[in-house]
């Protein structure tokens, strides 16, 4: 954490040697991120409001966050690549570390000029993904900045759009089904080459003239989040609010809207199925093919991840 941040800082016992820390900043990459690779590619700028990764043949670009989290509300703008992005990645998403990790992510494939891009989602538990679904967008993603955002709480993982659902993950560890709960995760953005898979699963090539090719970030907001942090509590002098529990009780209503959320209202959920039967263009619950031995047991239970709808 920089310390010269304006911040609110609460501290509750959570792991050996860690706090669980709800924190409250302003909006500046200088204070939030680390850029972490890319030589010079990754650079923010406008006095930290502004942050810009850059792909050429020799190398990508990628930040992740200062902090590390155990549950909360994360939220990025971005402005993608615009033109021919064919073979490009680019991403924002939450991972935790080591070889059992978790993972929660936006990928955008990139496309020739005038075919859209892929949002690909993807949820890891464990070290273990294969949960695809992607989807075409409604607005142009390359002409201005638009919002995306992850809500991860004991209960369920949710993606959003400029703040509508498209896909939402619960938690059904009754069932057998592993849940991300216990690895504290940063969040990371990248610009990369993956044209062996990315465009047309690899048929069509990075055109290099194109480049060097830019996304665009800002206003990352992670106001809403449970902060794993080193910080001795005895010698951390900061205004006390309400805490994110690890059993889910606040008080605090700005903490308790996302945290305690045990799923979407009905309003939620009509724009859930209106995303994904109109933009939904893959998801891993209608692949028989791929699991010939039988959908994941979320596909399947009648409580299921709301994974079934498919355009």
């Amino acid at each position: 954490m920089v310390s010269h941040a304006p911040y609110l800082v609460v501290s509750i016992s959570f792991l050996v040697g860690l706090s669980l820390l709800l924190v409250v900043h302003a909006k500046d990459f200088n204070q939030d991120i680390d850029i972490t690779w890319g030589d010079g590619r990754g650079t923010i700028l406008n006095n930290g409001t502004l942050l810009n990764l850059s792909l050429d043949q020799s190398s990508g670009s990628g930040f992740q966050s200062k902090a590390e989290y155990l549950y909360g509300k994360v939220d990025m703008q971005i402005k993608l690549v615009p033109g021919n992005s064919a073979g490009t990645v680019t991403t924002f998403y939450l991972k935790s570390q080591g070889l059992t990790w978790d993972e929660i992510d936006f990928e955008f494939l990139g496309n020739v000029s005038g075919d859209p891009y892929i949002l690909h989602t993807n949820v890891y538990t464990q070290g273990q993904g294969d949960r695809e679904q992607q989807f075409y967008l409604w607005f142009d993603p390359t002409a201005e900045f638009h919002n995306y955002s992850i809500l991860w709480n004991p209960s369920h993982i949710v993606f959003y759009v400029d703040g509508k659902p498209i896909r939402e993950f619960r938690n059904l560890e009754a069932m057998g089904v592993a849940y991300p709960k216990s690895q504290p995760m940063r969040m990371y953005g990248s610009l990369w080459n993956a044209d062996d898979w990315a465009t047309r699963g690899g048929l069509v090539k990075t055109n290099w003239s194109q480049g060097p090719f830019v996304a665009s970030f800002m206003n990352y907001n992670s106001e809403n989040t449970c902060v794993m942090s080193s910080i001795d509590n005895a010698t951390t002098s900061s205004t006390i609010i309400t805490p994110c529990s690890p059993d889910g009780s606040s008080s605090s209503s700005s903490t308790s809207e996302w945290f305690s959320q045990r799923g979407m209202d009905s309003p939620s959920k009509k724009i859930l199925r209106w995303v994904q039967r109109k933009f939904m263009v893959y998801n891993y619950c209608k692949d028989k093919k791929r699991f010939s031995k039988g959908l994941p047991v979320e596909c399947t239970s009648k409580n299921k991840n709301k994974n079934t709808k498919s355009s």
